[in-house]
């Protein structure tokens, strides 16, 4: 198992987690929590997938449902559903940061296995990040959080631009991936931390 594959892991169990504290948070019934967190963890796959045209992993590989599952019933078991809700505020800004930063990795890693240029590895690490948060903030009447905090999708698209810029110099490999990884989840937590917003018309 390659550095790749376990960052795409952590970010699908980060994700499923996100997504099951927000069904918790809207008081949706257990089949409402299992779609809220699905969509958030394998959305922007899919949506990346479709648009270079190949088969979502999701159909085809097993991982991220073994992943999936057991984060939800880690979750469960832990009883996030009985935190406070500034608990689960909290937990919710740590899962969704993670899963923002490690998805935006390997979906612009997937722009880089095709040869795609600087603006074909960003956009696809940026949906990759996220494509799975629109899907479910909208599913459950929210406005999606790219829209409403700032230098969230900023974040992916710093990520997705020292992807690139690591490529090109040739020093993509385990140890700057989970330093990248590491590095882009405190940057997020920072800038939500001091409310770093980009300018607003």
């Amino acid at each position: 198992m390659n550095a790749t594959e376990i960052i795409h892991m952590i970010g699908t169990a980060a994700f499923a987690m996100s997504g099951y504290l927000v069904g918790v948070r809207k008081r949706l019934d257990l089949l409402g929590v299992l779609i809220t967190s699905i969509l958030t963890a394998v959305g922007g796959g899919i949506i990346r997938d479709a648009i270079i045209g190949r088969i979502p992993l999701a159909f085809t590989h097993n991982t991220a449902w073994w992943v999936i599952g057991v984060t939800l019933l880690l979750s469960w078991l832990f009883k996030l559903q009985q935190s406070k809700k500034r608990e689960l505020a909290a937990v919710f800004l740590l899962a969704d940061s993670l899963g923002l930063v490690a998805f935006t990795i390997t979906g612009a890693q997937a722009g880089l296995m095709m040869d795609l240029n600087i603006f074909g590895v960003v956009l696809l690490g940026f949906i990759t990040a996220v494509g799975g948060g629109i899907v479910r903030d909208t599913l459950v009447n929210d406005i999606p959080m790219i829209l409403r905090q700032d230098f969230y999708g900023t974040v992916s698209i710093i990520v997705g631009l020292a992807i690139y810029a690591l490529h090109a110099l040739g020093w993509i490999n385990p140890f700057t991936l989970n330093l990248l990884l590491v590095g882009g989840y405190l940057l997020r937590l920072w800038a939500y931390r001091v409310s770093w917003r980009l300018p607003r018309f």
